[in-house]
C-alpha cells in the first residue's frame, strides 16, 4: 500500500500536536480526520470560543474535523467509523475508550514524551526536568487498556542540558516528535515493525510517574535543597510557572512566580527562604545548602522582569522573606 493511500485519523489538541500533523500533511499522507477537543470558552462570560492548535491547523488545511464532548458517544462513534480510517494516531490528546482505539485495522499509536515505561502520565517533559534527569526522549507505542503501557515501537533518545528548561525541552521533543511519527507510519506501511514490551524495559531502576500538574503543585519548597529547588523552577518553565510568596513585615504575602535562576553552594546559618541582596544587582534567597539566584520573575498583573529592573523599584526590609 501506498502512503497516499493509507487512511489516518489523527487525534490530539495542544501545538505539541500540530507539528506531527503538518509533517504528515506536507509529506502527502491521507489523512482523512481530524479529532481534537470542543472549542474552549475564553473571556470573562465564556462568550468567545478558542479553537485549539490542532484545529486552527487542520482548519487551515481543509481537514474533516470532528470534536465530540464524549468519545463513547454513539453520533460520534458512527462519524469515526464511516471515515474508515487503517491508522489512528494519538499525539497530546486524551485516554481513548477501547471502542475508539480498536477500530482500525492496522491498530492506534500513540507519541508520547518520554523514554516510556518512564514518566507515564499527562506532564512527562516537566516531570523530567522537575527530577533532574539529563535524559528524556518520545516514545511510539500500540494503545492498550491501561494508559500508556502498550507495546513500544520505536524511541528517540534525547539530552537535558543543565540550563534547559521545560520550554526548552518541549520544542526539542516537538520536533523530533514529527520525524518519529512519520518514522513509525512507514515502518507500519511496510510491515517490517518489531514491538518491545515496556515490561522488558522497566528493569532500569524505579519508574517515575508523570501526573498532570495544578497550581498548588508549583509553590516552591525552599527547604529542599539548592540544585532541588533550581531543577523544580526550569521543569515548571516557563509554563505553568513556579511560585513562592514574597512576604513583607505588616504587608499581606504577594505571589512571585519566578522562570529563571541561578544556582550558589555555600555553607551558611540563614534559615530557607531568607532573602539576601545588594539592592541592586542580586536578589537571592536562602535554601539548606547554598542559595538560588532570581533572575527572572512576574508578579500578578505585571509585565515578566528580570530582576535588576524589579530591584530599582523594590524597598527591601531586612525582615522580608519568602516561603
Amino acid at each position: 500500500m501506498e502512503k497516499k493511500d493509507l487512511r489516518i485519523v489523527y487525534m490530539g489538541t495542544p501545538e505539541f500536536a500540530v507539528e506531527s500533523l503538518k509533517r504528515l500533511v506536507e509529506g502527502g499522507y491521507n489523512v482523512v480526520g481530524v479529532i481534537t477537543m470542543p472549542d474552549k470558552p475564553m473571556g470573562r462570560h465564556g462568550s468567545v470560543l478558542q479553537p485549539s492548535p490542532v484545529k486552527e491547523y487542520a482548519v487551515s488545511q481543509g481537514l474533516k474535523i470532528l470534536q465530540p464532548e464524549k468519545l463513547k458517544d454513539e453520533r460520534f462513534l458512527e462519524e469515526l467509523r464511516a471515515l474508515q480510517a487503517d491508522l489512528q494516531i494519538v499525539v497530546a490528546f486524551r485516554m481513548l475508550p477501547e471502542v475508539v482505539w480498536r477500530m482500525p485495522r492496522l491498530g492506534t499509536f500513540n507519541l508520547h514524551a518520554s523514554l516510556l515505561p518512564q514518566y507515564r502520565g499527562a506532564a512527562p517533559i516537566n516531570w523530567a526536568v522537575i527530577n533532574g534527569e539529563t535524559e528524556t526522549g518520545i516514545t511510539t507505542f500500540f494503545l492498550k487498556h491501561e494508559i500508556d503501557t502498550g507495546e513500544i515501537i520505536d524511541q528517540v533518545r534525547v539530552p537535558i542540558a543543565d540550563t534547559d528548561n521545560v520550554g526548552v525541552v518541549y520544542d526539542r521533543l516537538m520536533m523530533l516528535g514529527g520525524d518519529l511519527v512519520l518514522k513509525t507510519v512507514d515502518a507500519i506501511l511496510a510491515g517490517n515493525v518489531r514491538t518491545i514490551p515496556q515490561e522488558t524495559l522497566s528493569s532500569a531502576g524505579v519508574l517515575h510517574p508523570a501526573p498532570k500538574i495544578f497550581k498548588d503543585m508549583c509553590r516552591i519548597d525552599w527547604t529542599k535543597g539548592v540544585k532541588p529547588v533550581y531543577d523544580f523552577i526550569r521543569g515548571l518553565s516557563p509554563y505553568p510557572a513556579a511560585w513562592t510568596e514574597l512576604c513583607e513585615p505588616d504587608s499581606a504575602p504577594v505571589v512571585m512566580k519566578i522562570y529563571e535562576t541561578g544556582k550558589e553552594f555555600a555553607e551558611h546559618a540563614l534559615a530557607p527562604g531568607t532573602i539576601v541582596t545588594d539592592k541592586k544587582t542580586y536578589f537571592k534567597v536562602a535554601s539548606t545548602d547554598g542559595f538560588v539566584h532570581l533572575l527572572s520573575i512576574q508578579f500578578a498583573g505585571k509585565k515578566r522582569m528580570n530582576v535588576a529592573d524589579f530591584l530599582r523599584g523594590y524597598r527591601h526590609s531586612e525582615k522580608a522573606i519568602v516561603k
